[in-house]
């Protein structure tokens, strides 16, 4: 069987988590963003993309 390779996407913190709810702040620590503008590279996974857009609105998403 062979595996096909999950989509690469570069996940950018542009908003801060300052007032936000703890959820909200717990996706962004477990996407790997610590600070704002900082930029992590992950695979498209359903996980990943789920928690992404429960908090697409403080970060910017671009294709690899």
């Amino acid at each position: 069987m062979s595996k096909k390779k999950a989509k690469q996407i570069r996940v950018t913190l542009v908003r801060s988590t300052a007032g936000r709810l703890p959820n909200h702040k717990d996706c962004v620590r477990g996407l790997g963003l610590r600070r704002l503008r900082h930029s992590v590279e992950l695979h498209a996974t359903p996980e990943v993309m789920g928690m992404v857009n429960k908090v697409s609105d403080m970060l910017i998403v671009e294709d690899v």
